[in-house]
């Protein structure tokens, strides 16, 4: 619906453009968020430079307010996964060719959004005999040399393993190295198919290993029939790999044929989530319904430094 005299939409953003595909959202997933002036901006500076985002293709329920204050995640490599996650809206199939000059397509837009945390992700590339690690450090080269002063993360694949993919990402130095654990190894084979628990907890430990100055961040999703006990064991195996950034937030149902909720926790719950992660030994964690790994990235990193 349009803002009286503003001319500017209002949307709930639980379901945002995108719709998510349970209906009987519980209040606290009902926000209404005005687009702001920067959205039009992003949105432009996308299309011109030819770039997906992972805030599109996976229909993320916070694109719309972190488009209208200018940020992004750029999602390189494509927008078709070789995987098939039973959570994830992104396109599964056939991917798309490498781009040689994507890499300096994100550091333009990058530049030109005016970004101080620059976050770049991409789709799992299994078919890429490197899983897509050298496009994560031309990329990285690249924002640096257009923004030398903005802080740069990485959310990567799981690489297959591969600890020479990951090495070739850590070595370009980006201030933060994020995988997503996503959710309890109970429920992997239902929900991250082709991916494996312990290979993920594995890549965020020798990620440390390989650079002691660089940040390790996770993401983890709740409501998909998870339970407590099971996520306090995530949490201190996220713990004991050194993670120093967790993210929780609300699994929400992208399209019709994605994984459905279980349960919606209340914002209580989230509290209660983040508290216990915190006392099994990560230091910072944000736990919250719209919570998401991208979500707010340079508040969370800009934390993580007022505290050491």
């Amino acid at each position: 619906m349009k803002a009286k005299g503003a001319g500017r939409e209002l949307m709930h953003a639980a379901n945002s453009d995108e719709r998510h595909y349970d209906t009987r959202l519980p209040r606290w997933l009902h926000r209404q968020v005005r687009a702001g002036r920067g959205m039009r901006r992003v949105e432009e500076t996308l299309r011109r430079q030819g770039l997906h985002t992972v805030c599109e293709s996976a229909k993320c329920p916070n694109r719309m307010e972190c488009f209208s204050v200018r940020t992004a995640t750029f999602m390189i490599l494509g927008d078709v996964c070789t995987r098939g996650c039973a959570f994830c809206g992104v396109s599964k199939g056939e991917p798309l060719a490498v781009q040689d000059d994507e890499p300096a397509r994100v550091a333009a837009a990058a530049a030109s959004l005016g970004l101080r945390h620059v976050v770049v992700t991409s789709v799992t590339r299994d078919d890429l005999p490197d899983g897509g690690a050298s496009a994560f450090a031309a990329t990285v080269r690249e924002v640096r040399g257009c923004l030398p002063r903005a802080t740069v993360e990485v959310l990567v694949p799981d690489f297959q393993g591969d600890e020479e993919a990951l090495r070739r990402v850590v070595a370009e130095g980006p201030h933060i190295l994020n995988h997503n654990l996503e959710t309890v190894r109970e429920l992997y084979a239902r929900v991250r198919p082709g991916a494996d628990y312990r290979r993920s907890l594995h890549l965020l430990e020798a990620a440390r290993g390989m650079d002691g100055g660089m940040k390790t961040k996770s993401g983890l999703m709740v409501g998909l029939g998870e339970t407590r006990a099971q996520l306090r064991t995530a949490f201190r195996d996220l713990a004991g790999v050194g993670c120093d950034m967790l993210t929780i937030g609300q699994y929400l149902r992208p399209g019709r044929e994605q994984l459905r909720v279980e349960r919606f926790l209340s914002p209580r719950e989230f509290d209660e989530l983040g508290e216990e992660a915190r006392e099994a030994g990560i230091p910072l964690v944000a736990s919250a319904p719209f919570v998401r790994s991208s979500y707010r990235a340079r508040e969370l990193f800009t934390r993580m430094e007022g505290e050491e």
